[in-house]
């Protein structure tokens, strides 16, 4: 396998630093260098150990050893250089979301198929051990009936960058949370969202920001027709942060029983219609990461996040998205 070249565009996300550390530890992966354009978030990239090594984008993309991009900056800009580097010859990897909007989406898409490029993005949950084990579980129980899953995280306002909060930048709720969900539902279920039922974003929690929409739920019906709903809101107390025993909940019910896991859980319960007790699935032992997935992806092998998946869960989401009812002024 041939090691990817990666050079990092937008340091904006918390996100883009654990892509950053992965790819400095990775066999598959050498970091090339970096770029960003604020100085915050450049004072903040060299403490924690990023080199910037690029004065402008242009330089970036026009460095012939580069081979692959990494995108982090903030979302509403994300589309733009990814696009750009396509444009240019390189694979994208990006944090998600990786647009948002389907006009940019359906551009990445084309410029990755007629040049014959790579694209994904980190929906890391596809490689945790208990999605491992919950994909056994599914075998279990049939055709999927309903799903719910809940991606309620905490605010940390402080701390959470402030283009989450300025106009333009953020690009909405459930593109930013619910995407991971859709993904999974695809993932273990092997449905895609049919027609979108309801979708409402409010401000609920965010009395800094009265107008960031911070909570949402949605109902959808999948391919199926089985049902979909969903919570993702910045609710969690942020004292509890992401130690919630619940995080990332999920319910998937079939002809022939039901799966239910949390992201911290410590293993996945399956309850089916001809036994009393549980069948219990312990998390495996799962050494993939997305980094070395998406440098098979690079050479044409089978990967566990296939590039038709990623444009497939981020178009739903963000059509999920724009259908949704906004009781704010974003």
């Amino acid at each position: 396998m041939k090691k990817l070249k990666i050079a990092f565009a937008g340091l904006r996300h918390a996100h883009i630093f654990d892509l950053y550390k992965m790819a400095e530890q990775s066999e598959a992966a050498e970091v090339v260098g970096a770029f960003e354009e604020n100085e915050s978030a450049c004072r903040i990239a060299l403490e924690k150990g990023v080199k910037i090594t690029y004065g402008t984008y242009d330089e970036l993309l026009a460095d012939a050893s580069v081979d692959t991009v990494a995108i982090g900056d903030y979302y509403a800009n994300r589309g733009n250089l990814a696009i750009k580097a396509l444009e240019h010859g390189k694979n994208v990897i990006c944090d998600k979301p990786m647009c948002t909007s389907v006009e940019e989406l359906d551009k990445i898409e084309k410029l990755a198929k007629e040049k014959g490029l790579a694209v994904s993005c980190m929906f890391s949950m596809r490689y945790d051990a208990i999605v491992a084990a919950a994909k056994e579980a599914m075998e279990l129980i049939g055709e999927v009936k309903s799903v719910y899953f809940g991606g309620q995280h905490p605010l940390l306002f402080d701390s959470r960058p402030s283009w989450y909060f300025e106009d333009g930048k953020y690009g909405g709720l459930f593109n930013d949370l619910a995407i991971h969900g859709i993904d999974l539902v695809y993932y273990l279920c092997g449905q895609r969202i049919k027609k979108l039922t309801a979708a409402r974003c409010y401000n609920a929690y965010a009395t800094e920001a009265p107008a960031f929409p911070d909570s949402g739920q949605l109902m959808a019906e999948l391919t199926n027709g089985a049902g979909l709903i969903a919570d993702v809101s910045y609710s969690v107390p942020n004292v509890v942060a992401y130690e919630l025993p619940f995080y990332w909940q999920f319910y998937i019910w079939g002809e022939r029983g039901v799966v239910s896991f949390s992201a911290n859980s410590p293993s996945v319960t399956c309850h089916v219609a001809d036994q009393k007790e549980p069948i219990i699935f312990e998390k495996p032992q799962v050494t993939l990461d997305y980094i070395s997935d998406f440098a098979a992806l690079v050479d044409g092998e089978k990967v566990r996040l296939p590039m038709d998946e990623v444009f497939k869960a981020t178009k739903d989401t963000l059509t999920i998205q724009k259908g949704a009812v906004y009781e704010t002024d974003c």
